[in-house]
């Protein structure tokens, strides 16, 4: 019975470990894809409006930009809108809005997966919780059926008898009392 029990411990308290480990690389994994999502946002917008590249700001969202969108490059041509003050093409980029749904379908993906492996956890613990309440029953159980210690203080005897009714010392029995409703008044 304790190899048993040491052993489904064991098997549950690794599941439990590798639920926790999958759900915190779901959760970085989620937070990479909402990142991607906010530099796809953000270079969508700065090539919509034809921000100065020279900017270091609108240089630094166009190099993250470049990163993420290396798989989805070439796949729709961009289409021209105008050009800026500064001779810069605005551009309705289209395979960035493809880059953002596929980025978007990943991380709602990622996002199941992070809410099952949170209902994983939760129905692992209560197992736990109810395997430990198991156990402290049956230790209860077993120590109730142990003889008594005799460190511990005794019972005072019964004044009543009421152990052994059979004793011609005790006292009589009480008779039961009817409970039956009193017959109704004739007329």
């Amino acid at each position: 019975m304790t190899n048993t029990a040491t052993s489904e411990d064991r098997s549950r308290s690794s599941k439990q470990v590798v639920a926790w480990i999958a759900r915190a690389l779901a959760y970085l994994i989620y937070a990479y894809l909402i990142i991607v999502e906010i530099i796809l946002i953000l270079g969508f917008f700065l090539l919509l409006f034809g921000a100065n590249p020279s900017s270091g700001f609108v240089d630094w969202a166009y190099r993250n930009l470049h990163r993420v969108m290396e798989p989805f490059e070439g796949i729709f041509s961009p289409i021209a809108i105008t050009t800026t003050a500064n001779d810069v093409p605005a551009v309705f980029e289209t395979s960035v809005l493809f880059a953002m749904i596929v980025y978007g379908i990943f991380a709602s993906l990622v996002s199941s997966a992070v809410h099952w492996l949170n209902r994983v956890i939760h129905r692992l613990d209560r197992e736990e919780d109810e395997a430990e309440r198991r156990q402290a029953y049956a230790e209860a159980i077993r120590q109730s059926q142990s003889p008594l210690d005799p460190t511990l203080p005794q019972m005072p005897p019964d004044p009543y008898n009421l152990q052994n009714p059979t004793d011609p010392q005790a006292p009589p029995p009480v008779p039961p009392v009817d409970t039956a409703p009193p017959p109704p008044p004739q007329s």
